[in-house]
């Protein structure tokens, strides 16, 4: 076992690489009457798969926006695979993202089933982006199932062009290409953000607290909260994506929850190439404040809902590890990802059974484009997703 998973084991903290592997998969023996489709982007399970992976990224122009993208994308897909290999074998050798999700899908249909008899049975489906099971694919095995009700659920809480756009586009794309595929007679609707719903700020608040508890009782009141999400290139948050001020209302909403207690900031991680992307970066930030004394830190994982890459590798070996030493910071601690915590679980049932009961079967924002939106699949895609909800 990869020394990363043996640390947490032997630490009592197995909950962020294996507690997926416990939880049992929930069978539904009848017919869904809701099929939850859960969207995300998804990761390679082995280090085989990271190649395509790679190369659906840098090929999607949803998702970025390259000169000449059909033969520089697969180039830069060729030369950062073996790099990105190496860090997939040091998490494990693969993404956990695949088992949480279904861990999560699997408990947020067991409480609808609950809470709401009236929509149940409920099913969820996995739709990844870039690695399997791929969104064409899964929509095929929603086709077969024939439920009456279709919900798109964006697993990115804070909506961005570039991956909850792409995700949608990918499914508008999937029919546009297959007109002949069967839609059934299904009501179908979308939920593409839910970044301020008050029980994920209570479950970030409680892991924050949770790994607050691990610095001595006299520094806890000077540890700094950096809250770390995906950046995006500054020409897409200068067309207007929403996505920095969606991440910033989770953030204010957290600090709400935990009574404004400590100090933090909102940073920025995993930039991908040259141009000006949205700063301050988690690993600069780390460095300027230490440079002001500040010596103990929590890296909160705001936009993501599961253990992945960047908060396996980049988060705990790279900042929490490498960088902590580099710079002298007596200690950088991380909060767990939201995973299967119960109140995640909770809130994932009750955005769905909330948007079941309600009339709105896509949101007037969803529909709008950004103001100086330059993509026309957009237009075209969200005028389809007006007629099909409606």
């Amino acid at each position: 076992m990869h020394s990363l998973l043996r640390r947490c084991i032997s630490s009592g903290n197995t909950s962020r690489h294996v507690a997926a592997l416990s939880v049992p998969l929930r069978t539904v023996a009848t017919k869904p009457r809701t099929a939850i489709v859960m969207l995300n982007m998804g990761g390679p399970q082995n280090t085989d798969q990271v190649h395509d992976y790679l190369h659906r990224i840098m090929t999607d122009r949803d998702m970025i926006q390259l000169p000449v993208q059909s033969k520089l994308g697969p180039w830069i897909a060729n030369r950062r695979t073996p790099e990105v290999q190496k860090k997939y074998a040091e998490i494990g050798g693969g993404s956990p993202i695949l088992k949480w999700t279904n861990v999560q899908g699997e408990l947020m249909c067991k409480t609808l089933d609950k809470l709401s008899p009236e929509t149940g049975p409920h099913k969820h489906y996995v739709a990844f982006r870039y690695v399997n099971p791929l969104t064409e694919d899964t929509l095929r095995e929603v086709e077969r199932d024939q439920p009456e009700r279709v919900v798109l659920f964006s697993q990115y809480p804070q909506y961005s062009c570039a991956t909850s756009g792409s995700s949608f586009n990918a499914i508008f794309t999937h029919y546009k290409e297959n007109p002949s595929a069967n839609l059934s007679k299904a009501r179908w609707s979308v939920i593409d953000r839910w970044g301020t719903h008050p029980l994920l700020a209570r479950t970030f608040a409680d892991n924050i607290r949770k790994e607050l508890e691990k610095f001595p009782a006299e520094k806890r009141k000077d540890v700094v909260l950096l809250f770390s999400a995906h950046s995006l290139p500054l020409r897409a948050v200068n067309r207007g994506d929403a996505y920095p001020s969606e991440v910033g209302a989770t953030v204010q909403n957290v600090m709400q929850e935990l009574g404004w207690s400590q100090p933090y900031c909102l940073v920025w991680q995993s930039k991908v190439g040259p141009l000006p992307w949205l700063e301050p970066f988690t690993e600069d930030a780390i460095k300027g404040y230490v440079k002001q004394g500040k010596k103990n830190f929590i890296l909160i994982p705001i936009a993501f809902v599961n253990e992945h890459i960047e908060t396996l590798h980049e988060l705990d070996i790279e900042y929490c590890q490498e960088l902590a030493h580099e710079v002298g910071a007596e200690k950088i601690g991380r909060a767990a990802a939201p995973n299967d915590h119960p109140l995640f679980i909770e809130a994932l049932a009750d955005v769905v059974r909330n948007h079941l009961a309600s009339d709105v079967t896509v949101g007037p924002k969803f529909l709008l484009r950004c103001p100086a939106c330059v993509n026309q699949k957009c237009s075209v895609s969200k005028q389809w997703y007006r007629e099909l909800c409606n």
